[in-house]
């Protein structure tokens, strides 16, 4: 009887009886934290492959990586992909302050790891960009995104936009499979 008790948290009754309580984070602590990592570990890893490349690619030749097929090449881009709206960069740089604002204020009723990991993916990436749009040349809201990875026929991109696509990815599965940010499944 006392095994079930422990089990189902009912507390056993008597004089020397204390209650027990065990220090245990909620679920959506937990699923928090993990967006917090990811997107700390998107945001850094980002940061850290534009410093990489600014201060060892940027006015060199690119690198040839896979053949034709795939290269490394410092470009600055003020714009959105394939160098679409260069005049819009306070722009681009709401829409990234926006997105972040939106996933914080989600993190709240965050009770599923994949969401987490999801939605940490758009933060870093979102933070990434954001901080090449406020800190670099040619000023405060409209720095140009360090783009480095050149695929053959396709828009130069950096470890940001990838973070902001897997995200966006796997966002996209977890509606498909119906399940919700708060943990809830749908079934239609």
């Amino acid at each position: 009887m006392a095994e079930a008790e422990r089990i189902i948290g009912t507390p056993e009754v008597g004089d020397d009886a204390e209650p027990q309580s065990e220090p245990v984070a909620p679920r959506g602590r937990r699923r928090i934290a993990a967006l917090i990592v990811v997107a700390v570990l998107a945001y850094l890893v980002d940061l850290g492959s534009k410093m990489l490349v600014v201060a060892r690619l940027e006015h060199q030749p690119p690198i040839r990586v896979v053949g034709d097929l795939l290269k490394f090449e410092a470009i600055r881009n003020p714009g959105a992909a394939f160098g679409f709206g260069e005049a819009f960069t306070i722009i681009f740089t709401c829409i990234a302050a926006t997105v972040i604002v939106v996933i914080v204020r989600l993190a709240r009723k965050l009770y599923s790891l994949p969401w987490a990991i999801a939605l940490g993916l758009l933060l870093g990436g979102a933070l990434g960009n954001l901080t090449d749009r406020i800190f670099r040349s040619p000023g405060v809201f409209r720095g140009a995104v360090v783009d480095f990875i050149a695929p053959a026929h396709f828009a130069v991109f950096n470890l940001a936009d990838s973070a902001i696509v897997c995200g966006g990815i796997l966002i996209v599965l977890l509606s498909f499979r119906g399940l919700d940010p708060d943990g809830t499944v749908h079934k239609d």
